[in-house]
């Protein structure tokens, strides 16, 4: 009877403690449950607004922009100033006006000029979340851009359309495409390449250098090596001009013939607004033979010019950058002065040039100017040329006074050699 009562308190003990595993195991469990439902009642769903972020769509953006620049959106048709924090969404279109310009920046990562005068509208614009396949599809209904694309992975789709056109671009790709009034279009490809189909089924591929014309049919005209962007040489960026004792003065403008293709003529403009509107245009001159033209009677103020280059075929090249430069009244034979000037060498190429002269001098070296304090002070940063040892320093004032200093360069060099 002992060893039978013995076995018999060994199971009975074996029993209780497997109910007091099932006990604390769904306490457990209660507490657990009831430490999730407190925090979601306090904190809410910590996945929601994960799961949020990843079905909304990434919008373009916009890196700069200038003049008036308008956003329609697709879903409402509400027109909006467009500003650093507008997203573009597809269906979105973007208008600039005469004064207008902006550059955007894509899904896969290129970057959209769109030119003054322009009405583009973003098709689409979509990357995957490993960011391995890219959409990117824009429309040009009239106006002009200039699309850069970089390195691209193997799934990454980028498209410009026209009303006759659709335009694949490749990695490493700078090209530009123009819708004239008469819906007329112009493909450029400074760099790279682009595979282009049209409305007639015709499809090419277009490459580094060259140019074609599309008629509103979709035929796509003879293939035509790219005419180059004319380089203006004189005057100088930002180089003052003294009137003469009428009061205005005679400016000759110059300008270097394109490296590639071939210019038959030319087009000046020169106006009082970088934007060249034509309320502020001065001087309009087309089908000029000489690669320069004096522009004459300009009153003391600022002036930008441009200008442009044609081929006999038709084909006519983008606009330099605007070149500014002013017109300022005859000197009074003040004296003008530099004072103190020395050159501090940052890095590279460039430099920090400071000194004294006059207050509310312009001082001006390499295409930068600044104003002096109402101290006299300057301080001009300037990027420059490789290898140079000396750059000259301008000074004006508001009477036309001019002087100029020569400064050495030779301490900075002698550093950057270190």
């Amino acid at each position: 009877m002992a060893t039978k009562n013995n076995r018999f308190d060994l199971d009975w003990w074996v029993i209780q403690k497997r109910q007091i595993y099932i006990i604390s195991s769904l306490a457990l469990v209660v507490l657990l449950a009831t430490g999730v439902g407190l925090y979601l009642h306090k904190y809410g769903n910590p996945f929601a607004s994960t799961k949020t972020a990843a079905v909304e769509p990434a919008g373009a953006r916009f890196t700069s922009f200038e003049g008036d620049v308008r956003v329609i959106r697709s879903s409402t048709r509400e027109t909006l100033a467009a500003s650093l924090q507008t997203q573009l969404y597809p269906g979105d279109t973007v208008q600039t006006q005469a004064d207008g310009r902006a550059r955007i920046t894509l899904a896969d990562g290129s970057t959209l000029v769109v030119r003054p005068n322009s009405t583009v509208i973003i098709r689409d614009n979509t990357r995957s979340d490993s960011g391995e396949k890219t959409n990117v599809r824009v429309r040009v209904d009239t106006g002009q851009i200039n699309v850069r694309t970089e390195q691209q992975p193997e799934g990454a789709n980028n498209v410009v359309e026209t009303s006759q056109t659709q335009s694949r671009i490749a990695s490493d790709t700078a090209s530009s495409f123009n819708v004239n009034p008469d819906q007329t279009a112009e493909i450029r490809v400074q760099q790279g390449q682009i595979e282009t189909s049209t409305s007639n089924g015709e499809k090419t591929t277009i490459h580094n250098g060259e140019y074609v014309a599309v008629n509103t049919t979709g035929a796509i005209g003879q293939r035509e090596r790219l005419l180059d962007i004319p380089a203006p040489s004189g005057p100088r960026n930002l180089e003052r001009v003294p009137a003469g004792a009428n009061g205005a003065a005679s400016v000759t403008l110059r300008w270097q013939r394109p490296q590639s293709g071939t210019a038959s003529f030319f087009r000046v403009e020169v106006a009082t607004s970088p934007f060249f509107v034509a309320a502020g245009k001065v001087i309009e001159r087309d089908q000029l033979a000489s690669n320069e033209f004096n522009a004459s009677d300009l009153r003391p103020g600022d002036y930008f010019w441009r200008v442009r280059a044609s081929a006999r075929s038709g084909q006519i090249s983008d606009w330099s950058d605007p070149q500014k430069f002013t017109v300022v009244s005859h000197g009074t034979g003040g004296s003008l002065t530099f004072s103190e000037v020395a050159v501090d060498y940052v890095g590279g190429q460039i430099y920090v040039i400071h000194g004294r002269t006059q207050p509310g001098t312009t001082v001006s070296s390499m295409g930068r100017e600044i104003l002096s304090d109402s101290a006299g002070a300057f301080r001009l940063q300037i990027t420059a040329p490789e290898g140079a040892r000396e750059v000259a320093v301008d000074a004006e004032d508001q009477q036309g006074n001019r002087t100029e200093q020569r400064v050495q360069l030779a301490a900075g060099a002698a550093h950057q050699r270190k």
